[in-house]
């Protein structure tokens, strides 16, 4: 699955100190926000969007500021009055209200949190204390595993790589504290000042858990240890991008062998999988690592190890103490956040995490027009209609690989707004006594789902974002393009605006997104989802050296001094911003039918589809916030996913009457689809 952007929650709304901002995002575009001291062929993100950048300051409380933040706040307001509204009134017993009603209202309870304390994790930290051996380590690993909490690996259920049609268990690489390996290797100032930051976090919380300053000390760098361990024996995440580095289907027996100090037969029994033959290892390097490290590393430092991952896993929903901790490292010193957000922001964010499928019910009801919709699948069938186009007229790609293309975009399935179908919550109690528990009541319905899972056929009517999400994604397994209600309103979609802003904005997206059926890693999956090398050697190899174009264009972006981007990490979502904007402008094109268009603002349409899309990406950063992007994120800064694509468009270079040489028109042109 590819995702267009980080996971905020939105919706258009006229609350009055947001009234300027988002009615100006209502016309269409604002020139107001506009720069155009700056040539427009030398930087394109300042031209569209350099006013705004000047004068908007980062809230003390985010790491970034821009469109999507203020949609999401927009929407947890709307969302806030549905929840004030279920908490007051109680709801039906079983109903959709009381069950997100009382999951905020435990959520705001801060002196019930406060007066619990750590309380809600001594089940956990007890039953660790009570381990006498290495087999029981490893059966509450899996215990561990049912309520959430991520000890030494990932497992799950998940549609088969090689057979999309039927769910199997896959497992992968994980144990870590940190965003990734690097944060434990990497010997930059940067990563050793992070790595003395996590160490002291470590040692402020297991003072709070009642250890001595010593033994908390002597508790860190045992989970410090290990973790470090772990990390080596991990591939990096531009290592993953590559889907044959993620599967690696054995059977039980077999797994056993890689891991011949860990039981899959007990875990799998322990976590309630049936009738598990086989499943995908995923990293069997990896595995072999984490068996070895089982054997040499003594119980009592697994055990500090487990103690560490649960009171890490639940620290946000403990008392302030242990939330404070866990915001100054995770939010403070890696995101460069100043302040924690109001509370009832927080639990609007947690119950939609929670029991999403519930609370997005009630805000479709109230935020998403039908309208939308039926807007979205013409725009959509028109981008599907350019894109095979582009397939028809492509001369490097030889007549068996493009046949087998042109199936898959034939093939593509679509979800807009909502699930059709919903799951519901039977079996899982909220009420409004503690959080910590609601949380991790409803962590566990979600595990035993999945868990159950395994061994049954897809579903495809599920979703894998909540209905208020502002981001689409595309399914490689089920070949299909997903566009949440939040997603579809200003500037993203914007029924008042003209063609070419639409175009520019959730076109682009749309594009974008169907282009990841089409990117390094969604061009190994075949029209019916499967792993599976359906391009001729030739034409693979020709794919690759343009992709390489990309690689070498985005790594060569300076983001901080010495920090540059890695297009490795952020090739997929380069080729969808590349492709997707391409298609999008053919698209337009063949709407506008080659009649002449009025300008508007001064603007043609051909000029206003850029436009339309620059302004979507006016997003300012802190600095820390951008070192852990480049570190993480397979999406490229701001900046960049607005020039970058642009940069290689011919067709920007004409509507704005850029000349060879320009900075915003590329000498080697990375042209793919």
């Amino acid at each position: 699955m590819r995702d267009f952007y980080l996971k905020f929650i939105v919706v258009c709304s006229f609350m009055l100190s947001l009234t300027i901002i988002v009615c100006a995002q209502n016309k269409g575009f604002d020139v107001k926000n506009m720069d155009k001291s700056v040539d427009a062929c030398t930087d394109f993100f300042q031209y569209t969007n350099g006013a705004w950048i000047k004068r908007t300051k980062i809230p003390a409380s985010q790491s970034r500021w821009g469109s999507f933040n203020v949609l999401a706040d927009n929407n947890r307001a709307i969302l806030k009055k549905i929840l004030d509204k279920a908490g007051e009134s109680g709801g039906q017993t079983g109903s959709d209200s009381k069950l997100i009603g009382d999951y905020y209202s435990s959520c705001m309870n801060e002196d019930a949190i406060e007066a619990a304390g750590a309380k809600p994790i001594m089940p956990y930290l007890n039953a660790i204390r009570s381990i006498k051996n290495k087999k029981e380590l490893q059966h509450y690993i899996a215990k561990l595993h049912n309520s959430g909490i991520p000890a030494l690996f990932r497992f799950g259920g998940g549609s088969d790589a090689k057979n999309s049609k039927m769910n199997i268990a896959n497992s992968g690489q994980g144990g870590l504290s940190m965003p990734n390996r690097d944060y434990y290797i990497n010997g930059s100032t940067k990563f050793q000042n992070t790595r003395k930051k996590f160490r002291q976090y470590m040692i402020n919380v297991f003072k709070l858990l009642g250890d001595s300053e010593q033994t908390a000390r002597d508790n860190a760098f045992i989970v410090m240890r290990i973790q470090v361990r772990l990390a080596y024996a991990s591939l990096p995440r531009t290592a993953l991008r590559n889907p044959d580095n993620r599967y690696s289907k054995v059977s039980v027996e077999k797994a056993n062998e890689i891991t011949p100090n860990f039981s899959w037969n007990d875990y799998i029994a322990m976590r309630g999988a049936k009738n598990v033959k086989d499943f995908n290892i995923g990293q069997p390097t990896f595995f072999k690592a984490m068996s070895k490290i089982l054997g040499e590393v003594s119980l009592r430092e697994w055990k500090i190890y487990l103690r560490w991952m649960v009171v890490n896993t639940v620290s946000r929903r403990l008392s302030k103490a242990f939330a404070d901790e866990n915001f100054n490292f995770y939010s403070k010193h890696l995101r460069g956040i100043k302040k924690q957000q109001p509370r009832w922001k927080q639990c609007v964010s947690a119950t939609n995490r929670a029991i999403g499928e519930a609370l997005g019910q009630q805000y479709v009801n109230k935020a998403f027009d039908e309208n939308s919709k039926k807007r979205m699948n013409v725009l959509i069938d028109n981008l599907l209609v350019a894109f095979r186009q582009r397939l028809d007229s492509l001369e490097w790609m030889g007549d068996e690989t493009k046949t087998k293309a042109l199936a898959k975009l034939l093939t593509f399935k679509r979800k807009i707004g909502y699930p059709d179908k919903l799951r519901g919550y039977k079996g899982l109690t909220i009420d409004r006594k503690s959080y910590a528990e609601n949380a991790q009541r409803a962590g566990q319905l979600r595990i035993k789902r999945n868990i159950a899972d395994i061994g049954k056929p897809v579903d495809p009517t599920r979703w894998a974002m909540t209905p208020p999400t502002v981001n689409a994604y595309y399914s490689a397994s089920k070949n299909e393009i997903v566009f949440p209600a939040g997603i579809l309103q200003p500037p993203f979609f914007n029924p008042e605006a003209d063609d070419a802003i639409n175009y520019g904005s959730i076109g682009g997206v749309i594009g974008h997104e169907i282009s990841h059926g089409f990117d390094d890693q969604g061009s190994r999956f075949d029209a019916d989802g499967n792993l599976k090398m359906w391009w001729t050697k030739e034409d693979r190899k020709k794919f690759n050296e343009r992709t390489a174009c990309v690689v070498k264009q985005f790594s060569s972006y300076e983001v901080q001094p010495n920090l540059f981007m890695n297009g490795k990490l952020t090739l997929g979502e380069n080729i969808g911003d590349l492709a997707g904007l391409t298609v999008a402008y053919d698209a337009l094109m063949a709407s506008l039918k080659g009649k002449p268009q009025p300008k508007i603002d001064g603007f043609t349409p051909e000029q206003r589809f850029f436009l339309g899309w620059a302004q979507v990406w006016a997003i300012k950063a802190r600095k820390q916030t951008e070192r852990l992007q480049v570190a993480t994120d397979p999406h490229a800064i701001a900046r960049w996913r607005v020039n970058g694509p642009m940069s290689n468009m011919p067709q920007f270079a004409k509507a704005f009457g850029c000349k060879p040489g320009s900075p915003m028109v590329r000498k080697d042109l990375c042209l793919i689809w």
